[in-house]
């Protein structure tokens, strides 16, 4: 386990655009309701990762992917402080149910994880001590605790590929199993022609309830998409 504080800037450094917190948290609750530890998590690692990364934040550009552990409203803090969306495909969801993120730079291959001290929680009872619960003196504490008494990091190496985890979004092939289309390169060669992750093998999420007959395309629309004929779900 690795602990970094980010040091100060000399004057013959390299000063790289940050937003500061206040500006991260007011962002946030244009997107929800009410403001939560967890969110605070997100902007705090989002910012630190920046700031070691040495990269402008928010990106306007996709050359900064954000893998994060865990869903919910600690991915909103990590988004609106990296610039990184689901919607830009820029961001990754792997879900080991931590908060924790990992960042990287896509022009450099630099990569970093970031993630809370252990002893977070009851450190924040320091800056926050009026607080009337811990619910409050998280919220409170991890805005204002120094990065070295909230966050952990390690360097890290992207064990898959950075072009496999984007894929590309114009090919596009039909799936012989469902005969649904797949795009971003996830279809799965077999000997039977392309099938999708979820025809594959044990990785479809949901089951089809009830007979499912697919309809024959058209000829010129099947020439047109480079579709093959389907076939009925079994």
């Amino acid at each position: 386990m690795t602990e970094v504080a980010a040091a100060p800037a000399s004057p013959s450094e390299t000063v790289y655009r940050v937003p500061d917190l206040k500006e991260c948290m007011t962002r946030l609750g244009d997107l929800h309701p009410r403001l939560c530890p967890r969110q605070v998590l997100g902007v705090r690692i989002g910012l630190h990762a920046g700031s070691l990364l040495e990269l402008d934040l928010p990106r306007t550009d996709n050359l900064l992917l954000a893998l994060v552990e865990t869903d919910g409203c600690f991915a909103d803090g990590v988004s609106v402080t990296t610039g990184c969306w689901l919607g830009r495909r820029t961001l990754r969801l792997v879900d080991y149910g931590k908060v924790a993120a990992t960042l990287a730079d896509l022009k450099s291959g630099r990569a970093v994880r970031v993630w809370p001290h252990p002893a977070a929680r009851a450190r924040a009872w320091s800056y926050a001590a009026n607080a009337p619960n811990r619910w409050h003196a998280q919220l409170l504490g991890y805005q204002l605790m120094p990065v070295e008494q909230l966050l952990c990091m390690q360097p890290v190496q992207l064990q898959i590929p950075v072009a496999r985890l984007l894929g590309q979004p114009g090919p596009r092939e039909l799936c012989m199993g469902c005969g649904e289309e797949i795009l971003n390169q996830r279809a799965l060669a077999t000997p039977g022609g392309p099938r999708c992750p979820g025809c594959f093998g044990s990785h479809r999420y949901y089951r089809r309830i009830g007979a499912f007959h697919l309809q024959e395309l058209p000829a010129s629309e099947g020439q047109r998409t480079g579709a093959r004929p389907t076939r009925s779900q079994a």
